[in-house]
């Protein structure tokens, strides 16, 4: 199975925006390496900066150079990103609606040896509850590529979630990223799974299960969860009957609440949620962690059994 770093993917489609556009610059926070924010800095010197362990400062700058009509990406582990830098992306980028992209490497338990200080499982429900601000949560490196294309298009905050791992590719070029309009990967009729970023693959393996025990889920990746796709998510709600969310972030405010929040207004139907219970995670073994916290295909398919029976 044909597999990359999302990190990775995400440099070198800095490198590929870059060469198209010179008013993107890019800052990072004295973590280059990691992110891969670096490919961009190794390109174009004279438009990366690494304002060194300085996450607000660097958010404060992103702002001002955003006024000057440049188009800024700023780059740090998500955990960091929303602590740190958390009242500049509000009071400034966000509130003056200003064009910087937010990019939160390492996101839910993906820096995982680091344990509880770096994991980031309260990032989307921070960035969903800031007026302006857009969400995009990423399953693999094609759509990371897609992605960040598309975030040129977008005149206002965006804030882009991403992976450590390396992930499975689940689609090939041909595919067409489109803001605020989830995926079908699979078609079924008996429940929905949706998903977003690392577990969006996980979902794929829990529905392969599923149809093992006769039960044909429907599998949807949700890569943007701000603005969500309410015309998907009760389509699925109408024709399966039943809806799955698995996410690697808190079950309060994420993916979770935001397709609770459609469902409950305009189609009820049973539903569970699969994520991190409230709880701080340990260090460890990146997978391990995952099957720990019910992050796993098995879990999901537990609780989808759980819902089928429920209908």
């Amino acid at each position: 199975m044909k597999t990359k770093q999302i990190r990775q993917a995400y440099g070198e489609a800095l490198v590929r925006i870059g060469e198209k556009n010179e008013r993107i610059v890019v800052l990072d926070s004295d973590v280059a390496n990691s992110t891969k924010s670096c490919l961009f800095g190794k390109k174009y010197p004279e438009r990366f900066f690494d304002v060194g362990i300085s996450e607000a400062n660097m958010a404060g700058m992103a702002a001002g150079l955003a006024t000057t009509g440049k188009i800024p990406f700023i780059n740090t582990f998500a955990a960091f990103m929303v602590l740190r830098a958390g009242d500049p992306i509000r009071s400034l980028i966000a509130y003056s609606n200003l064009n910087v992209k937010i990019a939160g490497a390492y996101s839910g338990l993906s820096d995982s040896y680091d344990g509880a200080s770096h994991h980031s499982l309260i990032d989307i429900a921070f960035m969903r509850a800031i007026p302006n601000m857009s969400i995009i949560s990423v399953s693999d490196p094609i759509e990371t590529e897609k992605s960040i294309e598309t975030c040129l298009n977008i005149d206002g905050p965006v804030y882009i979630r991403l992976s450590r791992a390396e992930v499975p590719y689940i689609y090939d070029n041909n595919y067409k990223f489109k803001f605020g309009k989830g995926n079908i990967l699979v078609d079924g009729s008996d429940l929905t799974i949706i998903a977003t970023g690392y577990m969006v693959h996980k979902a794929l393996d829990a529905a392969k299960l599923l149809k093992n025990e006769g039960i044909n889920a429907r599998v949807v990746n949700i890569h943007t969860i701000k603005p969500i796709d309410t015309e998907l998510i009760i389509k699925c709600a109408r024709e399966t009957g039943a809806i799955v969310t698995v996410e690697e972030h808190s079950i309060y405010g994420g993916l979770g609440s935001s397709v609770a929040e459609v469902i409950v207004r305009n189609y009820p139907v049973p539903m569970e949620i699969v994520g991190i219970q409230d709880v701080f995670c340990e260090s460890g073994d990146y997978e391990q962690l995952l099957n720990k916290y019910g992050l796993c295909a098995e879990n999901i398919v537990a609780k989808s059994k759980l819902l089928f029976s429920r209908k």
